[in-house]
C-alpha cells in the first residue's frame, strides 16, 4: 500500500468516504491525493515517487549522461506534483464554490500533477531547447555553463551563467580569455569545454570563488550544505531559517505575505500520533472508541518519551 493512501484507507474505515461526506454536506471540499489516482490500471498498485516520476515520463530526461535516470529525492512526486498541486486543487474548489456554493471531489495523481508541472519538457522539446539525448542539454548538465565544480576543497560552486552577458562575467572570473575560446553555444566544443572549468574551479577553495563572483551577475554561488545554508549570509539576513526550542533548524515558512505573513510555531515538530487520542476525544470520542481505532490500525498513537 502507498504511504499517500493510507489517508483515505482511513477516511474509509471511518465511514467518511466522499459520497457520504457530500451527501451530509454539499459544500464540502474533499481531496483524494495517491500516486496513480482513482482510476486506470495501476489505480489500485503500490508505488512511491520514482515509480510516479517514471510513469509521468521526466524520470527519463533526469541524469547525466550515459548513466542511468535517477530521482531527485523524493521532492519532485511526493511534495510537488502531489502535494502543492493538491492544494491548488483545494483553493480552485474553494474559489469555485464561491460562485456555485457546491463542494467537489479533487482526484489529485501524483503521476499526472509532476506530468503537469514539468509541461516545460514537452512544450520546449518542441521549441529545440530540450531535443536532445538526455545529459547533452542546455539545463541537464549538457553545458559547461549550467553545471556544478568541484573547488580545491572538495566543496562545489553552482553555475548559471546563461545569457551572454553573465556568460562574460563568468570566463572574466574563472580568469580566461574570451577571444581565445569557442563559441558559447558550439554544441560539440561543450564536452572540452567543461574539461576547462573543471580544472579551473579545481584549484580554488570555494570561498574563494565566493570572493570572486559574490556581487557579480555571472551566476555563480555556493553549493550550501543543509548545515551551512541557515548560516549563509544572505539567508541570515532574510531570516529565512529558524530554530524551535530544541535548537532544531528548519526553513521559515514561504512565501512571505505583506499584510498576513506566517507567524511559525518555534515548538518541535509533533510525533507521528502524538496527539492523536488528544483530539479525537476533544471530537467526542470515548477512550473505549479510540482503543478500539487503534487496534484496528486505523490511527496511531504515540506517546513521547521524557529525556533523562
Amino acid at each position: 500500500m502507498r504511504s499517500e493512501d493510507v489517508w483515505c484507507c482511513v477516511m474509509e474505515k471511518l465511514g467518511l468516504g466522499p459520497e457520504i461526506l457530500l451527501h451530509e454536506n454539499p459544500e464540502l471540499i474533499y481531496a483524494r491525493l495517491t500516486g496513480f489516482g482513482q482510476t486506470g490500471t495501476y489505480a489500485k498498485s503500490a508505488g512511491h515517487d520514482i515509480n510516479y516520476l517514471a510513469l509521468s515520463g521526466v524520470l527519463s530526461r533526469l541524469g547525466r549522461k550515459d548513466e542511468n535516470p535517477y530521482a531527485p529525492l523524493n521532492l519532485l512526486a511526493d511534495f510537488a506534483g502531489g502535494g502543492v498541486l493538491c492544494t491548488m486543487g483545494i483553493i480552485m474548489a474553494l474559489y469555485e464554490r464561491t460562485r456555485s456554493s457546491k463542494g467537489q471531489v479533487i482526484d489529485a495523481s501524483m503521476v499526472e500533477g509532476t506530468a503537469y508541472l514539468s509541461s516545460f519538457l514537452w512544450k520546449s522539446g518542441i521549441l529545440g531547447i530540450w531535443n536532445r539525448p538526455r545529459g547533452e542539454n542546455l539545463l541537464d548538465s549538457g553545458a559547461p555553463f549550467y553545471e556544478t565544480y568541484k573547488t580545491a576543497d572538495g566543496k562545489f560552486m553552482a553555475v548559471g551563467s546563461i545569457e551572454p552577458q553573465f556568460y562574460e562575467q563568468l570566463i572574466k572570473g574563472l580568469g580566461l580569455d574570451s577571444s581565445k575560446l569557442p563559441s558559447q553555444f558550439s554544441i560539440s566544443d561543450w564536452p572540452e569545454m567543461k574539461k576547462l572549468f573543471a580544472d579551473v574551479f579545481s584549484q580554488k577553495t570555494q570561498a574563494e570563488w565566493c570572493r570572486i563572483f559574490d556581487g557579480t551577475d555571472a551566476c555563480v554561488t555556493p553549493v550550501l550544505s543543509i548545515e551551512d545554508a541557515a548560516s549563509h549570509l544572505h539567508n541570515k539576513e532574510r531570516g529565512s531559517f529558524i530554530k524551535n526550542d530544541q535548537e532544531e533548524i528548519s526553513p521559515r515558512p514561504s512565501p512571505l505575505l505583506s499584510r498576513t505573513p506566517a507567524t511559525p510555531s518555534l515548538r518541535r515538530d509533533p510525533y507521528i500520533g502524538e496527539h492523536t487520542e488528544e483530539i479525537l476525544l476533544e471530537y467526542g470520542f470515548t477512550k473505549e472508541e479510540i482503543a478500539k481505532l487503534h487496534s484496528d490500525k486505523v490511527i496511531e498513537i504515540s506517546y513521547p518519551k521524557a529525556k533523562l
